[in-house]
């Protein structure tokens, strides 16, 4: 699909991620914030996101000026209609994502391609609120949206040919590398991610190494970026406890059910970065 409309329903962390990179290859954007508040706190945030690009060389300040003008703020979700693509990205939490998806059913344009940014949340439980489950699928996208280049394509039981390729044109046309999965609990990245994150914590738990040491051995011996305790630091220990539980209802399976480690310190609020603490210890950003 060509750079068109499309509209980012929910302004946190992934919505204005996912609103930065479709703004900086082309596409308006229509951000839909939870109220009037938002609406600066959400420029404020994209436009951040730009002038880091900047900083790296990727982006000049003249096409920064040039995205934002293409940026469309509102807090009435009335507003998605006319856009190709509708993307929720309210927080993981299914009555909510229900309700969303619900206002975005009847505001859509018949056409509208309306997809869900859930991480763990199954599709069959979501589609029945968007009253035509055929234009409806999930669009998991990985933080930081800009520079992450996968896009995980959750395909539902009733989800239409049709709906997938313009899903995964629109991820093409972002740059993105879209890759197909069946509606399942966790989907493929945090079936496998979770299960290794919840390893490390029970290690670290346990006593058998210490919290460097054990992202050591991730970062030399498997070759990743970061290990597994400052990457859950990363997504927000919260939100790992949340997928994880997510997955652990829906499949019983007990590798899914978060550490009493995390438990005990998303409780005391020690949430990772975001909180300035977690299994490391963060300056205020």
């Amino acid at each position: 699909m060509m750079a068109g409309r499309i509209a980012v329903v929910g302004a946190g962390t992934m919505g204005c991620g996912i609103a930065q990179a479709a703004l900086g290859t082309g596409y308006e954007v229509t951000l839909i914030v939870h109220s009037e508040k938002g609406v600066n706190e959400a420029r404020e945030r994209i436009a951040t996101g730009f002038e880091k690009a900047i900083a790296k060389g990727a982006m000049t300040s003249e096409k920064k000026e040039e995205c934002m003008k293409r940026l469309k703020i509102s807090w009435d979700i009335k507003d998605v209609n006319g856009a190709e693509i509708i993307i929720e990205a309210v927080p993981e939490e299914p009555n909510t994502k229900k309700d969303v998806l619900s206002s975005i059913g009847r505001s859509a344009g018949q056409n509208a391609i309306i997809a869900t940014n859930t991480s763990s949340i199954s599709i069959a439980a979501l589609s029945p609120s968007v009253g035509n489950p055929g234009r409806f699928l999930g669009m998991h996208f990985f933080n930081p949206v800009p520079v992450m280049k996968l896009v995980e394509l959750v395909r539902g039981k009733e989800t239409s040919d049709a709906a997938m390729d313009i899903a995964k044109a629109f991820a093409s046309g972002m740059g993105k590398v879209a890759v197909e999965v069946k509606d399942s609990p966790g989907f493929v990245s945090n079936r496998i991610l979770m299960v290794f994150i919840n390893e490390a914590i029970t290690a670290l738990e346990e006593g058998i190494s210490g919290r460097e040491a054990i992202d050591t051995i991730a970062k030399l011996g498997f070759n990743h970026p970061m290990g597994p305790l400052e990457l859950a630091d990363y997504i927000g220990l919260d939100v790992c406890r949340d997928i994880m539980e997510s997955i652990y209802e829906q499949t019983g399976d007990a590798k899914f059910k978060p550490a009493k480690l995390l438990v005990d310190m998303v409780g005391m609020g020690n949430l990772g970065r975001k909180s300035g603490k977690g299994f490391y210890e963060y300056k205020p950003r």
